[in-house]
C-alpha cells in the first residue's frame, strides 16, 4: 500500500494523522513541532504529499488528509503503537521503544506486525500476568532461567507453525 512512499513521507502522514485526530486538521507549525523539522522543510514535503494526493494543503486553514492519506497515516500509527507496546512488554524503556518503533514500523511485513499485535493483545487481555514474562524479566536480570528444574514442554518447530 505504501510501497511508493518514502519512510520520511510515511512519518509525515503518521504525524498529520495523529495531529488531525486531536484537532481535526494540522498546521505546518504542528507538523514541524511533532517531527522536529524546520517549517520550510515541512512546507516542501506537504506540497509533495499534496501533489501525490495524500493531503490537501489550504494555506490559511491547514493540512487535511485525503482518504488515501488517512489510511496510510492510520496504518503507520497503528504499526508504531503495536511495535512500541511489544517492545515495552519485553522490558525496553518507553523512550527507547518509541524511537525503535519509529524505525521498525516501516520495514516489517504486515503479517509480522499482525502477529506482534496478537501477542501483545493476548498478554494484555489475559486475566493475569503470564508467569513466563516474570521468568523472562528474571532472565534479563540474571542471565539464568528461574525455571530450569521444571521439565519444559516440547517446542513446536518453526515449520510446524508457519502459515503460508
Amino acid at each position: 500500500m505504501t510501497n511508493r512512499l518514502s519512510r520520511k513521507a510515511e512519518d509525515y502522514l503518521e504525524a498529520i494523522y495523529g495531529i488531525s485526530q486531536e484537532k481535526g486538521y494540522a498546521r505546518i507549525r504542528d507538523i514541524s513541532s511533532e517531527l522536529s523539522i524546520r517549517p520550510p522543510s515541512v512546507v516542501e514535503m506537504v506540497k509533495k504529499l499534496d501533489g501525490m494526493g495524500y493531503v490537501v494543503h489550504k494555506k490559511q486553514e491547514g493540512v487535511y488528509l485525503t482518504p488515501m492519506g488517512e489510511e496510510v497515516g492510520r496504518v503507520i500509527k497503528d504499526r508504531h503503537e503495536t511495535i512500541k507496546a511489544f517492545l515495552v512488554l519485553i522490558g525496553v524503556p518507553g523512550p527507547v521503544a518509541d524511537k525503535d518503533a519509529c524505525v521498525m514500523e516501516h520495514k516489517l511485513d504486515p503479517k509480522t506486525v499482525e502477529q506482534i499485535k496478537n501477542l501483545v493483545k493476548f498478554v494484555e487481555e489475559g486475566p493475569d500476568r503470564p508467569v513466563w514474562l516474570d521468568h523472562f524479566d528474571a532472565f534479563c536480570r540474571t542471565g539464568e532461567h528461574v525455571c530450569e528444574s521444571e521439565k519444559p514442554l516440547p517446542r513446536r518447530r518453526a515449520a510446524e507453525t508457519s502459515v503460508e
